[in-house]
């Protein structure tokens, strides 16, 4: 038996050649997909009561015409008609704009509908559209009317009859997808009448019932695969079972130089218990900016080199990978274990050292950024891959370094707390640890939200800071002057903070500084020798100078609250207390939300939800490489109560023997055979 994506769409009667070209250009190559192109909003056109319209709202009455139409020309080819028209107890103006054909058809007497919006002091309808409903035309009145994205030659009514033809031609032989145990337990609409009525509501009740319907099979689908490659991931033993000793992990963890949180503690023994396995971890560990995830990583991959293998590091940037590169070094003191740095910047001869000893197993542990991905990068026995930022990194790019071995253990960092529903969404085939408590000692960062009049008092603020022998960063957004962005750029700034302090060493960090140049800079700072930092965000991430107490952020309405966030986790991280300083003058309200949102909180977790609300999925890691799915209907924000079902559901469903097997999961199990899920793919 035929299916509906088997059909074209150039079989749905009235659509012609060109029609059909316009409609591959949605995406809508089959009638499934035309079927499956639903409406993102409804025209209201069910009749209302004056008496309950406030003024200025759009409205849909039912009258009849009681005057003799006004015809005004203006223009070449501009008209207004006016008519006067008994709605109930009012006797209103219908204003028409460029609708001069009217003026016949508004005969005294005639029953007319009329859609607009209502002036209630001029008793005045701004009619946008209007039908006479015994005409035998009226297909709008008293319905709710779908709208769609269009474009070209497409237009809303257009969309709208060929919707329903398809409906009429096919509808018959939508299919149920879902288990019938999941439709009968949330009490769903079944999948034919849903997407009749999701096209074609009689009532708001109903399309809300229909989306609640469609928005769940569509995150159900979701999740069923990514759950289903969980559950055949645990089930296959190819990965690497490594032998750790528990008291090789804890002797190790009592030569640190502080005492691991609760919370640290907690997930190293979610991944060591992972490492342990034959299957192959995939983790995600998220933690606030300055949780302490470096040393849980570090503590991972001395597990990987007791256990016989290597451990790969990869970070977004040089400084980054630099960083952790001395900051292992100083964790394996003394221990015999071997780390190198492997970056873009190496010269020939020291990469080709480097190399060689990860191929010989001379190196135990390398740090690096993509340079680790390059073909000629080879391990004697690659055993564990930690990814850093990895929102940073596109798909394939990761899934390179996984191939560098025979199927090493995956754990995946990131300083941006992610909120449930997106870690969910974009990380739903992972186990998550979080660490939310802070280390031992840290004190809350103290933020203000100042504007650029107030800078004398900041530059003020700086000098405080300075005299008790503390660091300054000054961060802006760009490193050049630009036309297009009236926004203070970093050259400028460090040439004005320069006049601002004589007598003090200022640094100048941005992207296009070489390696050696960052490398230099960020020594100085380091060791105090620079006592204030003007930079771009490239110290957003890891940046590691305890000593610094004060960042200020310069037109801070122009950076994401994520961001934002990651910047202030600069400071803070010894035991003198912090501030952060945004110098904005926002002018819009979501830039004043932004700013209010960093001076109510210093949680990670909370800035990140409120942050999903105000930027929305899409643009939450501010890159089209991180992942997540374009849902055609369903929105994580908005539906998180049933992501988080349909995740459940599918966790459930996935790790049943039955299901694998029972000719009643036949339709879903189809789906993961169109993904490859069965063919042992990963879903990197």
């Amino acid at each position: 038996m035929m299916t509906l994506d088997q059909f074209s769409v150039r079989q749905i009667k009235g659509v012609s050649a060109p029609k059909e070209q316009e409609l591959h250009a949605f995406g809508v190559q089959t009638v499934a997909d035309l079927l499956d192109y639903f409406p993102f909003r409804y025209e209201d056109y069910r009749i209302r009561e004056l008496t309950d319209v406030k003024e200025g709202e759009k409205v849909t009455v039912l009258g009849h015409v009681r005057g003799v139409p006004v015809l005004q020309r203006y223009g070449k080819s501009k008209s207004r008609l006016t008519c006067k028209v008994e709605v109930g107890h009012w006797l209103v103006t219908a204003v028409w704009f460029n609708r001069h054909f009217l003026q016949d058809q508004l005969v005294p007497g005639r029953e007319i509908m009329l859609t607009g919006k209502w002036e209630q002091q001029r008793l005045q309808i701004t009619v946008s559209d209007s039908e006479f409903p015994g005409s035998g035309n009226a297909a709008k009145s008293g319905t709710l009317q779908p709208v769609y994205s269009v474009g070209g030659s497409i237009t809303q009514p257009w969309m709208r009859k060929t919707v329903r033809q398809a409906l009429t031609q096919y509808g018959a032989m939508i299919e149920e997808v879902l288990p019938h145990e999941l439709v009968q337990q949330h009490e769903l609409m079944a999948r034919r009448d849903a997407v009749h009525r999701i096209h074609l509501p009689d009532d708001t009740k109903e399309g809300q019932a229909a989306r609640k319907r469609l928005v769940y099979e569509e995150l159900f689908l979701f999740q069923l695969k990514l759950q289903a490659y969980r559950a055949l991931n645990r089930k296959r033993n190819d990965g690497i079972a490594h032998r750790i000793e528990s008291e090789t992990i804890r002797q190790f963890a009592a030569k640190l130089p502080f005492e691991l949180t609760d919370a640290q503690k907690k997930v190293v023994n979610e991944i060591l218990t992972d490492m342990r396995r034959p299957s192959c971890m995939n983790r995600l560990l998220q933690g606030d900016v300055g949780s302490g995830k470096t040393v849980v990583a570090a503590i991972a991959l001395y597990a990987a080199v007791k256990s016989g293998h290597q451990g790969a590091l990869m970070v977004p940037t040089e400084i980054l990978a630099d960083q952790h590169m001395r900051s292992l070094q100083r964790l394996y003191a003394d221990m015999g274990i071997e780390v190198g740095l492997l970056t873009g910047s190496l010269t020939e001869r020291k990469r080709r050292d480097v190399l060689a000893g990860l191929q010989m197993g001379m190196i135990d542990i390398v740090v690096g950024t993509h340079a680790l991905i390059q073909d000629d990068v080879f391990f004697r026995s690659l055993g564990l891959v930690v990814v850093d930022e990895q929102h940073r990194f596109g798909v394939n790019q990761r899934s390179v370094l996984r191939r560098k071995g025979m199927n090493p253990d995956v754990l995946t960092m990131t300083a941006t707390p992610i909120p449930r529903t997106m870690a969910i969404t974009a990380f739903g085939d992972m186990d998550v640890s979080t660490i939310r408590e802070r280390p031992h000692g840290r004190k809350p960062i103290k933020t203000y939200w100042v504007k650029h009049s107030m800078m004398e008092r900041v530059l003020a603020f700086i000098r405080k800071e300075v005299s008790k022998g503390r660091q300054a960063y000054i961060i802006c957004p760009l490193i050049e002057e630009s036309e297009k962005l009236d926004v203070q750029n970093a050259i400028d700034l460090y040439v004005q903070t320069q006049q601002s302090f004589p007598d003090l060493q200022i640094g100048l960090l941005h992207g296009r500084l070489s390696a050696s140049e960052k490398e230099s800079v960020m020594a100085a700072f380091g060791a105090n020798d620079t006592q204030v930092l003007v930079a771009t965000t490239v110290v957003e991430v890891g940046v590691d100078v305890p000593n610094a107490t004060l960042m200020i952020i310069m037109d801070a309405e122009r950076f994401g609250l994520s961001q934002l966030h990651q910047l202030r986790g600069r400071v803070g991280r010894g035991e003198h207390q912090s501030h952060c300083i945004l110098v904005a003058d926002p002018k819009s309200e979501t830039g004043r939300e932004r700013m209010k949102v960093m001076t109510d909180t210093d949680d990670g977790f909370e800035v990140a939800r409120r942050d999903l609300e105000l930027r929305g999925p899409g643009d939450f890691f501010g890159t089209k490489q991180s992942g997540l799915p374009e849902f055609r209907l369903a929105d994580m924000v908005a539906d998180y109560e049933v992501l988080e079902l349909a995740r459940d559901d599918a966790a459930a469903l996935t790790e049943r023997d039955d299901f694998w097997s029972n000719e009643s999961y036949v339709r879903v199990r189809n789906v993961l055979q169109k993904d490859q899920i069965f063919q042992g793919e990963q879903l990197d």
